[in-house]
């Protein structure tokens, strides 16, 4: 049978085969469309390496280890072979072995012309001497500019005769899970290594309050800290860091720190030599389920305050129990999230926080202040006790009144109030929840507990308010969280 061709068969169809045609040339016009704006792998990432290549550094750091101490008293005194050892110990410094210089590997960046480069904290620390390694084979000393161990990011300087290439910083939030990166650097010290792979996961925190962490399967080994992680286009969206794995070598797990943290910290260091955050001064804790039903929010979120000491939230009428849902117009899901939100704001600007305080939002005025300038800033101080004997079990709990006594085997100020837990039934909920014996609890209902009285009446208005739960605040070592209890026990 000879071929037909498309034309050929719609002059020749009824209406219903026509329609079905031509349905089927739609579909076919459409998904050819869908196949042409999906992301395919790319053919090849020769053209991105070679273009971006001569901005990765290899770090090499040296640093002088003092000799190991000589045995003392090998030889009596008086012996003949006593000027020998002497002799020989001398020879190795006053105390033995002479000191020794030892090496360390690492990669980084070039952010400018004029020579910063950007690295890990980990890669330069302790370092006396830092000698950059650039691609085109010339070696430059390196001085220290400044570091931030919180984000393990540090900045350098190398003085070149000709400009150097640079690369620049992307947005890391427009990188997506399964987005093609690549990441550069001196794995094991191999020199200039090139590995590709995608986006895993985003916003992973490790062990530091303002870890923002992109993970990826692109291969990362000891030798790849500091250096980057690029997006397709050539932009740093990360600084390679850290690899989860249980020999040591890369399976497929490693962390780079994002682009949005770390170009912040560098402008910073840059221009300060150190970092400046902005410093909100809350203690806060996340709201979860049983938390937002106590304070009868519909969704559990937000930064629920524990403590407000002395700075600026307590000048700007920020209270304990209020919920900060909103941080200078950014609408706040979790405290990770506030704490990241408020690190980044500048230091001395006025921002507005939207808190939700018994049921209805107020929005106050916060003008920060500095962090590194108030880690030592002591919790506010809270009101006179009133004494009272008698003990009240209730929700697995024992309590009692502060006396003089309970102050002193609690190590409280003389100041303290509240209700001690003094005992704790190991099968309920309060147990569950973290409370032990010597816990304080100061609030109920985000009410001031003095007395039994006061928790008591707490407990009813929660009650007949229809609550299922109370939210209690509870002090350990003068380090407070809040806690909900079932009011069904």
């Amino acid at each position: 049978m000879k071929p037909q061709t498309f034309a050929m068969i719609k002059d020749d169809v009824t209406p219903l085969r026509l329609f079905w045609l031509t349905t089927l040339s739609m579909v076919l016009i459409l998904s050819q469309s869908l196949m042409a704006s999906a992301r395919g792998a790319p053919e090849s990432f020769a053209d991105l390496a070679e273009r971006i290549s001569p901005s990765v550094v290899n770090i090499t750091t040296s640093t002088v280890v003092p000799g190991r101490t000589g045995p003392q008293g090998i030889v009596p005194e008086g012996s003949p072979f006593e000027d020998f050892f002497r002799e020989f110990q001398d020879r190795g410094g006053e105390n033995g072995a002479p000191p020794q210089r030892s090496s360390a590997l690492g990669s980084g960046f070039v952010i400018s012309e004029d020579g910063y480069v950007v690295t890990n904290n980990h890669v330069i620390e302790g370092a006396d001497e830092i000698l950059i390694e650039f691609f085109e084979g010339f070696e430059l000393p390196a001085k220290l500019i400044g570091t931030d161990p919180n984000t393990d990011i540090a900045l350098l300087k190398v003085e070149a005769e000709e400009p150097l290439k640079f690369v620049s910083f992307g947005n890391s939030d427009n990188g997506r899970v399964g987005d093609w990166v690549m990441a550069m650097g001196n794995p094991l010290g191999q020199g200039f290594s090139v590995s590709a792979g995608i986006i895993s996961a985003r916003n992973r925190a490790l062990s530091g309050s303002y870890d923002d962490y992109i993970q990826t399967d692109a291969a990362i080994n000891r030798g790849n800290s500091g250096g980057p992680l690029f997006d397709m286009e050539g932009k740093v969206i990360g600084v390679n860091t850290a690899i989860l794995s249980p020999n040591g070598g890369s399976i497929g797990i490693g962390f780079s720190m994002a682009s949005n943290v770390v170009s912040k910290v560098v402008d910073q260091l840059k221009e300060f030599g150190e970092t400046r955050r902005g410093w909100l001064g809350v203690r806060i804790q996340d709201v979860t389920d049983d938390v937002a039903e106590a304070l009868g929010l519909e969704d559990a979120k937000g930064a629920l305050v524990s403590d407000v000491p002395d700075g600026p939230a307590k000048d700007g009428g920020i209270l304990a129990g209020d919920v900060i849902v909103s941080f200078d117009g950014v609408a706040v899901e979790d405290t990770r999230q506030l704490v990241r939100v408020v690190a980044n704001a500048p230091v001395g600007q006025t921002v507005r926080v939207v808190v939700n305080r018994g049921g209805e939002t107020q929005t106050l005025k916060v003008t920060l202040g500095r962090r590194e300038e108030a880690e030592g800033a002591t919790p506010a101080a809270v009101d006179e006790p009133e004494e009272e004997p008698s003990k009240l079990e209730l929700m697995g709990l024992t309590l009692s009144p502060l006396t003089d006594a309970i102050r002193g085997e609690l190590q409280l100020d003389e100041n303290a109030t509240g209700l001690a837990v003094v005992a704790v039934d190991e099968t309920s909920a309060a147990f569950e929840k973290g409370l032990r014996t010597g816990d304080l609890i100061t609030e109920a209902g985000q009410s001031p507990v003095k007395s039994i009285e006061d928790l008591q009446a707490q407990i009813d208005a929660a009650k007949e308010g229809g609550r299922k739960s109370i939210l209690l605040l509870v002090r350990r070592a003068g380090d407070p969280r809040f806690v909900a209890l079932s009011l069904q026990e």
